[in-house]
């Protein structure tokens, strides 16, 4: 489906906006990788990405490493299909990100291994879904458990009680990612 005959189907759609926010979700999820804080991304992946990344973090833990993603930028990113089931609206984007990408040992300050000195360039398939009957975003910006005023875009929990806002209800988050 293209992009005009879906937003007969969602008039608030905004192909801009949607691309602006699957750079930052991209970006703030491979920043949280390196500085092993998945948790404030949480509720803008799927539970299968959380868990996905969580283990890629828990080995390199285990051997004392960290996944570093520096200078990291989106160079392109673009909507490549659209689609509609009963339950969901799915968005498949492609995107380009330059970075460089390598393994630090903690103990010695060493790379262990990747590329620690040029950029390069990788591809990524990335699929965003949402509920076609989202929950009014104003709401989101009250904490839906306590009532007190809640920063979504920062980590998603409500810093008075605690509750985790859950995206999906409002909005689309990152369910699939892979390097093409």
């Amino acid at each position: 489906m293209l992009v005009d005959e879906f937003i007969k189907i969602d008039p608030t759609f905004n192909s801009s906006m949607f691309l602006s926010k699957v750079n930052n979700i991209f970006v703030k999820l491979l920043t949280s990788v390196m500085l092993n804080e998945l948790d404030t991304v949480d509720h803008f992946i799927s539970d299968e990405v959380y868990d996905h990344y969580n283990k890629i973090v828990a080995e390199l833990n285990a051997k004392h490493q960290r996944q570093m993603y520096e200078e990291l930028n989106v160079k392109r990113s673009m909507i490549r299909t659209i689609s509609v089931t009963d339950t969901h609206y799915v968005i498949i984007v492609y995107l380009e990100a330059r970075y460089m990408d390598y393994i630090l040992d903690l103990n010695s300050g060493e790379v262990v291994s990747g590329i620690n000195t040029q950029r390069i360039q990788e591809n990524y398939s990335l699929e965003f879904i949402r509920n076609v009957n989202v929950k009014e975003q104003g709401i989101a910006r009250k904490c839906p458990a306590c009532g007190a005023p809640m920063d979504v875009n920062n980590s998603g929990k409500c810093e008075y009680c605690g509750h985790v806002y859950n995206q999906e209800d409002y909005d689309y988050i990152l369910n699939k990612i892979e390097k093409i």
